[in-house]
C-alpha cells in the first residue's frame, strides 16, 4: 500500500467514521498527512517529514515521545500482567500511589488512580461533596477541568457548557484572579473550589502571587475544601513539580494526568489527606474503576515520575523556560502590532496575540515549517507553547527562527486579518 493510499484512507475515515468536521479542520491547517513515528521533541509523518513538537500533547509528552525508561517499564509488565484482576493486591498501583504520596506537597497522602484527567476531576468533586456534606463548588470562568458531565459543570467556557445543560446543580463560575469575587461567592454551604494554579484553555493566565494563598485562606475560613487541577500544570510543566509550588500552597485535593503516563500511557488521579479520604476508607467501593489503577498504567508513571526526579527534569523545565521566554520577549518588543503580551511559567507559555485571525496565520507558517503549535482552547488569541521538558535549548533556536519569520509574514498582512 502506497503512503498515497494510507493517507487517503485514514482521511475518508475520519470523514465517514470520525467527523468530517475535523478532517476539514485538519486539511484547512495544512495537516493533510498522517503521524507516523515520534522520538524525544520530533514527530514524523507517513512521508518522514519532521514536525518539533511544540505542543506536547496538550502536557502529556513532557519527557517527550517514547522515552525509552517509561517505554521498557511497560513493555516488562505487558510480558507480566497487563490489567489487573481488581480482586489480588496490585504492587504497581500501591508502589504509584506511595510515590505520589512522597512528591505531591504537604500531607497529601492516599490517592485513586483513574484513566484520564476528566475522571480526576469527577473524583475530586465526589469526594469533596462527600466529605464536607455540602453541594456547593466554585469554579473560574474561561477554566477547563473536562467535559464529562461533572468536570464540565466546573468547566468555565459557555461554548461547551451551554448546549449540554442542565447540568449539575450547585456550580458558581468567578472570574479568575479576583479574590473579591471567589469572597462574595464562598458562603455556608461550599464544599469546594475547583482551581488551575495557571490556566491553560483559558489563555495560560498565571495569578498574581497572593491569589492561591488567600483562596487557600478563604476555603479554611468557611470549611470549604481547595481543589487544586494540575492536570496540564503538574509533573513539572511550569518549573515546579507542580505550580502550586510556587505558591506554596497546599490543597485538600490536588488531581493529575497527562504527564503522568510518560507519554506512553493514559492515567489520571487524585490525592488528598487522610482526614478527607475518610468516607472512602468507611466505603471503599464509593468509587471505582475497572481499568483505573491498570499495571501498564501505572508503572508507566512510575517511570515517569522517576524520570524527572533522577534527569532533573523539572530544573530543566525551569531554565528551559526562562530561556523560551526571554526570547519570546524579545520578538514582542519588536512585533508589538502582532504580540501583544508574552507569559508563563516554565514550558507553560502563551503567546496572545493583537487579532484573533493571526493565529490561523501563524499557526499555518509554522506547521509548514515544521513546528507544531496550537491556541488554546478557550481563547483563539492565545498560541500556546508547551513542548517536551526535554526539549533542548538548539530545538528553541530553530522554533524561534521559524517563529520569528511566521510573526513577520504575519506583520505584513496585519491590516487584512
Amino acid at each position: 500500500m502506497t503512503t498515497e493510499t494510507i493517507i487517503g484512507e485514514t482521511i475518508d475515515n475520519y470523514e465517514n467514521f470520525i467527523n468530517p468536521a475535523l478532517a476539514k479542520l485538519f486539511r484547512f491547517m495544512g495537516l493533510a498527512t498522517v503521524e507516523w513515528e515520534a522520538e524525544g521533541s520530533i514527530i514524523r509523518d507517513i512521508n518522514g517529514k519532521e514536525y518539533i513538537d511544540c505542543l506536547g500533547g496538550y502536557g502529556v509528552f513532557s519527557l517527550g515521545h517514547r522515552h525509552p525508561k517509561v517505554v521498557e517499564a511497560v513493555k516488562e509488565q505487558l510480558d507480566k500482567m497487563p490489567l489487573s484482576s481488581k480482586v489480588l493486591f496490585n504492587k504497581p498501583m500501591a508502589d504509584l500511589s506511595a510515590l505520589l504520596a512522597e512528591i505531591t506537597p504537604g500531607e497529601l497522602q492516599y490517592s485513586f488512580i483513574g484513566n484520564s484527567g476528566t475522571e480526576a476531576v469527577e473524583g475530586a468533586l465526589k469526594l469533596a461533596r462527600i466529605h464536607t456534606g455540602r453541594t456547593k463548588v466554585i469554579s473560574t470562568i474561561n477554566s477547563f477541568h473536562g467535559k464529562t458531565l461533572g468536570a464540565l459543570s466546573a468547566t468555565g467556557r459557555d461554548l461547551f457548557r451551554d448546549p449540554f445543560k442542565p447540568l449539575l446543580n450547585g456550580f458558581e463560575h468567578v472570574p479568575f484572579n479576583d479574590i473579591t469575587a471567589i469572597r462574595a461567592a464562598m458562603d455556608d454551604e461550599t464544599a469546594a473550589v475547583i482551581i488551575e494554579p495557571i490556566q491553560g484553555e483559558g489563555g495560560i493566565i498565571v495569578p498574581d502571587d497572593d491569589y492561591l494563598p488567600a483562596v487557600r485562606k478563604l476555603c479554611d475560613d468557611y470549611g470549604a475544601l481547595l481543589i487544586c487541577d494540575e492536570v496540564q500544570t503538574g509533573l513539572g510543566r511550569t518549573g515546579k513539580m507542580f505550580a502550586v509550588d510556587h505558591y506554596h500552597v497546599v490543597p485538600d485535593i490536588l488531581t493529575t494526568a497527562k504527564a503522568l503516563g510518560g507519554g506512553v500511557m493514559p492515567i489520571g488521579g487524585f490525592t488528598a489527606t487522610p482526614a478527607i479520604w475518610e468516607k472512602y476508607i468507611t466505603s471503599p467501593f464509593l468509587h471505582t474503576s475497572t481499568f483505573g489503577g491498570n499495571p501498564l498504567a501505572c508503572v508507566a508513571a512510575i517511570a515517569a515520575i522517576r524520570v524527572l526526579q533522577d534527569e532533573k527534569i523539572v530544573e530543566r523545565s525551569a531554565k528551559t523556560g526562562a530561556y523560551f521566554l526571554e526570547k519570546l520577549h524579545g520578538l514582542q518588543q519588536a512585533f508589538p502590532d502582532v504580540i501583544q503580551e508574552v507569559r508563563g511559567k516554565g514550558l507553560m507559555i502563551g503567546i496572545e496575540l493583537t487579532k484573533e485571525g493571526i493565529g490561523g496565520v501563524l499557526m499555518s507558517e509554522m506547521i509548514n515549517k515544521g513546528i507544531l503549535v496550537a491556541y488554546t482552547l478557550n481563547n483563539p488569541k492565545v498560541i500556546r507553547i508547551e513542548p517536551p521538558l526535554i526539549m533542548s535549548q538548539e530545538l528553541v533556536d530553530r522554533v524561534m527562527k521559524a517563529l520569528a519569520e511566521a510573526v513577520e509574514v504575519a506583520h505584513d498582512m496585519i491590516e487584512d486579518l
